[in-house]
């Protein structure tokens, strides 16, 4: 693989932002930044713009839409897991992980065989794809049905992140009996008596549960997998699934649950979404908030891969947070939870995942990203300072 120097970039590291420097990337890492002297290296003219580490996105269920644009209309998996993979890297995200539910009692591509298929195909495409595609498979514990699905696909080497969820109503993200029904309705095409007769198969289906969700993580521990709880919604919550070593918290649903979580070790996982809209789709707390408080750890796109990078330059606009500690809510935060040591940072040594990013006014815009040293995404936005942006609205 041939060197590559970036110029005239604003580089965001881990502790600061310098400003007009340059990277070095040799043999698919980051050989040196600010190097000495370069030889032999393509050259790459950023002209100002914002480089930092690839984004890291450690849930977002965007390859079902792309498996299943509309109820029970499925497209060919690997024309899906293509065309996702094209999404990520057009946003600036090197390391996806995709959010594949396992929930029988869902129609479509949440059903367990055609979950375990896509798994599956995410990991045929690797070799073919732009990014660093992983898989997250997402438990519904009042489905005894996905239990040996789920522990044949750990075995296969096919899962990068369980985790654990209860869309049972009644708690949760469904607080209310109604609003499941409405969530059923409208996602899955169902009438209301077929979203009230899987509101009660899925209720008397928590029996077992525990012990189901108990076996299902010392399996993934047991392969070194990494494991998550969602939509926390209680501090006692949060003891029971730290207590079965859980080690992150996707979504918790207020500022009391995050806090428990962080002060026992567990990371955050909050959505983007959530962010750019000011508000939680389902009720819950406003992740903006949460970040205030200092109780979150990551940020996620969710569903929509193009909000996380512009949730955290907004982070960075209405926090105290720093740039880099804003960005680090979707590089090196994510990163430590998902024990990746090798990304998430611009420092010497490590993978060379990056991103390019104008601002359009105030919105940032992914221009180039690089997977590995190699450039997966260009584009040609008219390449702008924010400085001179301001000075034109004075005029």
């Amino acid at each position: 693989m041939s060197a590559q120097y970036l110029t005239h970039a604003r580089i965001v590291l881990p502790d600061t932002v310098l400003t007009d420097s340059a990277i070095l990337i040799q043999d698919g890492v980051i050989a040196a930044i600010e190097p000495q002297g370069v030889r032999d290296a393509e050259m790459v003219d950023l002209q100002g713009q914002t480089l930092l580490p690839g984004l890291i996105d450690v849930h977002c269920d965007a390859i079902e839409k792309e498996a299943e644009p509309r109820s029970r209309v499925l497209f060919p998996l690997d024309f899906a897991v293509a065309q996702v993979d094209r999404r990520n890297a057009a946003a600036g995200i090197t390391t996806p992980y995709h959010a594949l539910s396992f929930s029988n009692s869902e129609w479509g591509v949440r059903n367990n065989e055609t979950a375990s298929r896509l798994a599956r195909a995410v990991q045929a495409f690797r070799s073919h794809s732009l990014v660093d595609n992983r898989v997250h498979c997402r438990y519904e514990i009042t489905d005894a049905a996905a239990m040996p699905v789920l522990q044949a696909l750990l075995e296969e080497g096919a899962v990068d992140l369980l985790s654990v969820m209860d869309h049972s109503p009644g708690q949760g993200q469904f607080k209310t009996l109604e609003a499941y029904l409405q969530y059923m309705m409208g996602n899955h095409a169902m009438s209301r008596d077929e979203a009230e007769e899987v509101a009660r198969a899925k209720l008397q289906a928590r029996d077992g549960a525990a012990q189901r969700v108990e076996t299902l993580l010392a399996h993934a521990h047991r392969l070194g997998v990494p494991t998550a709880s969602h939509d926390d919604d209680s501090v006692q919550r949060i003891a029971t699934m730290r207590n079965l070593g859980v080690s992150m918290s996707e979504f918790p649903i207020n500022l009391d649950t995050a806090t428990a979580a962080v002060s026992c070790g567990l990371p955050t996982i909050l959505g983007a979404p959530n962010i750019l809209r000011g508000q939680s789709q389902s009720g819950s707390m406003r992740a903006i908030d949460a970040v205030r408080a200092g109780v979150a750890g990551c940020l996620c796109s969710d569903y929509q891969p193009s909000t996380l990078i512009a949730a955290a330059f907004a982070v960075a606009a209405q926090t105290d947070l720093t740039l880099p500690q804003a960005i680090a809510l979707v590089t090196a935060n994510p990163a430590d939870a998902c024990k990746l040591s090798d990304r998430g940072r611009l420092v010497e040594g490590l993978r060379a995942d990056m991103v390019a990013v104008t601002l359009l006014g105030d919105l940032p815009m992914v221009t180039h990203a690089w997977s590995a040293g190699r450039l997966v995404f260009s584009s040609h936005y008219r390449v702008t300072s924010p400085r001179h942006e301001r000075e034109a609205v004075a005029a």
